[in-house]
């Protein structure tokens, strides 16, 4: 760790604003997408919209947390961090602590609630990167210091999440990885070929099991299947499709109706576009490509290295599960079970989500004493 004084500042209030805008769109679109399917199953239309600001309030309680902790504990803590988050992710394979649903085992039973630890292990990967990242700032083009230790970590925590049957987390990771290694400044040579190393391992476990292989057909041409595995990409087409320019109104969508499954989750953003249209649709990804903005200017401005990873990290992690999430309902890229930050009903990831923006509201109140 770099030894310079830092001071306390304003954090960016900008990134606080976007962020309370988005969960107010998760909110609003959680309850739109779920009230009849939660009438249906719990005779109840406010259940779904409960929890989520249940979710909310406690995301906001951890987020209130992380600006008041100074980032660079988390650095001292790098390897019980990641230890943990490893040791969970086992536990769910543990009987009567997992938890399947959906044919996956992914999450740890606490009673009221479910956590999925996988979130939690995207989080302690960045941590660990950027802690070993900046230790490593002069050896970071050497292959053996600055790219195989890296990779080894990763793949044990990718692939334990893979043992989940969770593809889009592990592949999450991979990609974070990759990415904070380039920004760290490891050669290109060893990159690119650490991602042809890659590309072909990930097309074997995509094609290996029969659903991800179904999956990966649908994608390619859903109408091969359309009443079977690409039926849920066809209703979500349907979705935008019928959203127009301006949407069929608030709570006026059709295809949450029991058409269009995972409609308050995985493809809540299909509902969103049916009822919203185009304008709604940009004006969200015009709020993600902001926090995608403000967050990069919080690393290009932290006053040292592991500040400036651990916001790489964490703004790439929300920015690239939104990219991934839009692009899988709007059919550019293979199904795979992931939420859309700060909008999708989730417990687990809308709190980590809101954990990971006060990190970064942390990271950007803080600048060095000297100016520099």
């Amino acid at each position: 760790m770099e030894s310079i004084e830092l001071k306390k500042t304003h954090f960016d209030l900008w990134l606080l604003i976007l962020t309370i805008v988005l969960v107010s769109c998760g909110v609003t679109m959680v309850y739109s997408s779920s009230a009849t399917l939660a009438h249906e199953r719990f005779g109840d239309s406010y259940y779904y919209l409960k929890r989520m600001l249940i979710f909310a309030a406690l995301g906001f309680v951890f987020m209130a947390a992380a600006i008041r902790i100074p980032y660079r504990i988390y650095s001292k803590l790098a390897y019980p961090i990641l230890f943990v988050s490893l040791a969970l992710v086992i536990l769910v394979f543990v009987p009567g602590i997992g938890r399947t649903i959906g044919g996956a085992r992914r999450w740890i039973n606490l009673g009221l609630f479910t956590f999925q630890p996988s979130e939690f292990a995207k989080v302690a990967m960045i941590f660990f990167l950027a802690y070993s990242l900046q230790k490593k700032e002069g050896r970071i083009r050497s292959f053996g210091v600055g790219i195989v230790p890296h990779l080894i970590i990763m793949t044990v925590v990718a692939g334990a999440i893979l043992a989940q049957r969770d593809f889009g987390s592990a592949a999450m990771v991979a990609a974070v990885t990759w990415f904070m290694l380039f920004a760290a400044g490891a050669r290109l040579v060893y990159l690119f070929g650490v991602f042809a190393f890659i590309l072909p391992v990930a097309y074997f476990f995509l094609s290996g099991e029969g659903y991800r292989r179904r999956r990966l057909l649908a994608f390619i041409n859903p109408w091969d299947d359309q009443y079977g595995a690409g039926f849920q990409i066809i209703q979500s087409f349907v979705a935008f499709n019928e959203g127009g320019w301006f949407g069929r109104g608030l709570g006026q969508g059709q295809q949450k109706l029991f058409y269009l499954p995972e409609a308050h989750t995985d493809f809540i953003f299909s509902v969103l576009g049916e009822e919203l249209g185009l304008v709604g649709v940009i004006f969200v990804i015009g709020l993600f490509a902001l926090f995608c903005y403000r967050g990069l200017s919080i690393a290009l401005h932290a006053p040292d290295l592991y500040g400036r990873y651990v916001a790489i990290g964490f703004t790439l992690l929300i920015c690239m599960s939104a990219v991934f999430n839009i692009g899988v309902v709007m059919g550019v890229l293979p199904t795979k079970g992931m939420t859309l930050p700060f909008i999708s009903y989730g417990g687990s990831s809308l709190v980590v989500s809101l954990f990971i923006v006060g990190i970064l509201l942390n990271v950007s109140s803080y600048q060095r004493v000297d100016g520099l």
